[in-house]
């Protein structure tokens, strides 16, 4: 039996313990790509992890390994942001990262992750606010690295970047967060990872009112994220804009149930009253 590209995407992230994140991130692309060979890129992976573990000296420690894998990944490569058009959609497909070398930080590091954890390195995604990042557990400590060119991130700069992204009217609460600035260097669970690329997808989409792709982009996050009123609530004004009113109405009543005193519920609450009178003018 065939299945759908949302069922298997479904199939690959509620594995319980052992979520294959460059698979699922791989399978994103299937809604542009539907006839997208997932062998492809897969065999260009382990062509180059191959090729790099040839160079790799039998004894070669982590960070060793992480030195000829920066070399390998951005020296000879050539992977980079693609910073001409960074807004290209493109820069999410991971099929398509590989064959043009250019992507964004998550992008990025999602295939720098998975030639690691090929040779014997476990680097892992961290969220960071703004700019995404990797990290790598070393006896000596945490490397953090950054997936735009693989750059070790100190302590002083990690803060810096996250300056913009801290309260603005509370000196306490500003010092507070820098103070605890590991709690932004968490590992990153492989949803957050898929979520996140998705809602890169989403913001493209939204801004360019492609309603369709949009719509596309939310039913994955919400398999991802299936109790989120929010992704709900955006998921039901993507298929008002595709004249879907039922489906429309489901998710906007939903959402309005579960935030009934958010601040967009009154625009929602009319919007709403419109989606039952057509439904009922198709019924």
């Amino acid at each position: 039996m065939t299945i759908t590209s949302l069922e298997y995407f479904t199939s690959l992230v509620k594995q319980a313990n052992d979520v294959p994140l460059f698979e699922a991130a791989l399978a994103i692309a299937q809604d542009v790509y539907p006839k997208l060979d997932f062998d492809a890129p897969q065999n260009e992976l382990d062509r180059l992890a191959n090729t790099l573990r040839l160079r790799l000296p039998a004894d070669a420690s982590a960070i060793q390994k992480l030195r000829l894998l920066n070399q390998f990944f951005y020296q000879e490569l050539g992977f980079a942001i693609n910073v001409n058009h960074y807004y290209d959609t493109d820069n999410s497909y991971l099929h398509r990262v590989i064959v043009k070398r250019r992507g964004i930080p998550i992008s990025l590091a999602v295939v720098y992750m998975e030639l690691a954890q090929q040779i014997g390195l476990p680097v892992k995604g961290v969220s960071f606010p703004g700019h995404f990042l990797m990290k790598l557990t070393v006896p000596s400590g945490d490397i953090m690295i950054d997936p735009a060119n693989g750059a070790s991130l100190s302590r002083e700069e990690l803060e810096e970047r996250l300056e913009p992204y801290l309260p603005t009217e509370n000196d306490e609460e500003r010092a507070a967060s820098r103070l605890s600035l590991i709690s932004y260097l968490q590992i990153a669970h492989p949803h957050d990872i898929l979520v996140r690329i998705l809602r890169n997808l989403k913001a493209i989409y939204q801004q360019s009112n492609h309603w369709q792709r949009l719509l596309e982009v939310q039913q994955r996050i919400l398999i991802l994220l299936p109790g989120d009123a929010v992704e709900r609530r955006d998921r039901g004004l993507a298929f008002a804009q595709l004249d879907c009113p039922q489906a429309a109405l489901d998710d906007l009543e939903h959402y309005l149930a579960q935030r009934p005193l958010a601040a967009d519920a009154a625009a929602l609450r009319v919007q709403v009253a419109e989606l039952r009178e057509a439904c009922k003018r198709l019924n």
